[in-house]
């Protein structure tokens, strides 16, 4: 059985830019383009997501949301040197370290190199060491594969810790609303909730043949609906 800790940086570019700049602390702030030049966010601040804004969205619907918001221009030489000493964090643990983006990486700890028996305390140090030496945050998730360390990130963020032990991942998955589910967006959850599925056991219910041809279903609807209204 594995253990696999997933970390993720705390609206990584957004808390950078407020750590080195105290004026923008307890501000809503984000990274990215200005609505004057048809810019996109590329992270929120906490302070900011209060508002609704999330990245990727229009810098113009940012402001609409949001008129004191803070705009700063990415640093992506700086985001890359504080990804480089985090990572080399994770490396005092285990070799094997797969990064998802600049802020986040799994890590398998199954066979660490400081010989610990737990992940969670793992995941406790890497998260100590990381503020200790960057004045940062991260929240991290530990279970005995990357999907269920992904669930369990998300289930008290930022600054968080949480462990799905194998003797609870069937009934965490059972309870889990099906838009928690990573990979699922709000098209296939109200796909899903259409279908009645609603939860983790709404769906283990189904079977494999039932969704495949409910998908087919719905594709070709769509596909009509969409002939039409051409």
């Amino acid at each position: 059985m594995r253990k696999i800790v997933h970390v993720d940086m705390d609206a990584f570019y957004a808390s950078v830019e407020q750590r080195d700049n105290p004026s923008y602390r307890g501000k809503p702030l984000v990274v990215g383009g200005s609505p004057n030049q048809r810019g996109v966010v590329a992270a929120a601040s906490y302070e900011a997501r209060k508002f609704g804004i999330h990245s990727a969205m229009p810098s113009v619907t940012a402001i609409a949301k949001c008129p004191g918001l803070i705009f700063v221009r990415p640093r992506f030489d700086v985001y890359r040197e504080i990804s480089a000493a985090i990572h080399a964090i994770f490396k005092r643990y285990s070799d094997l370290v797969e990064g998802v983006a600049l802020d986040e990486a799994y890590l398998d700890v199954t066979e660490n190199k400081q010989n610990i028996t737990y992940a969670s305390t793992i995941a406790r140090y890497i998260k100590t060491a990381i503020f200790q030496e960057t004045q940062l945050t991260a929240t991290a998730g530990v279970s005995i594969n990357k999907f269920l360390a992904k669930m369990a990130l998300g289930q008290n963020k930022p600054n968080g810790l949480t462990v799905i032990l194998p003797e609870d991942a069937i009934a965490f998955v059972e309870q889990l609303p099906i838009e928690k589910f990573h990979g699922i967006g709000e098209v296939t959850a109200a796909k899903m909730h259409s279908l009645g599925i609603h939860t983790g056991a709404d769906l283990k219910e189904r079977s494999l043949t039932e969704l495949t041809d409910n998908s087919k279903i719905y594709l070709t609807a769509t596909t009509e609906n969409t002939r039409s209204a051409n």
